[in-house]
Order: C-alpha cells, then sequence, then structure tokens
C-alpha cells in the first residue's frame, strides 16, 4: 500500500466515524468530517498533508501525489 491509498483510506474512516458519532453521540461530531474534508482540499492544491509526512517517515513508498521532496 503506497501513502495516497493510506491517506484516502484515513480519510474516509475519520469521515464515516465522525458521520456515525454524530448520528449518535453529539453532532459536533461533525466537526471533525468538516476538518477532513478541508484538510483534503488544501492538500489537493498545495500537496501539503501532514499525515503523508508522516507515513513517508514510517516507510511508505510514495506514489504520484504526494512525491518526495
Amino acid at each position: 500500500m503506497n501513502i495516497e491509498r493510506t491517506v484516502l483510506a484515513f480519510a474516509g474512516s475519520m469521515i464515516l466515524l465522525s458521520l456515525a458519532l454524530g448520528h449518535f453521540v453529539s453532532s459536533w461530531w461533525l466537526l471533525l468530517a468538516l476538518f477532513v474534508g478541508a484538510n483534503l482540499l488544501q492538500s489537493a492544491f498545495t500537496g501539503f498533508c501532514p499525515l503523508a509526512m508522516l507515513l513517508r517517515k514510517l516507510g511508505l513508498k510514495s506514489g504520484c501525489a504526494f512525491p518526495s521532496r
């Protein structure tokens, strides 16, 4: 698994978790989905993704979206 697939899987999982917690626990959990979505949007334009940087340091191979710098 490369960095891109891991980032997308993590983001999707966080959004689904946020929606479930927002439905069953408190609507404040929907802010997590907002944060994840905003982070995905800014990383699409800037190429800066903190999770991708962490995964690179952990040794995952990079694909084309998050090239090593």
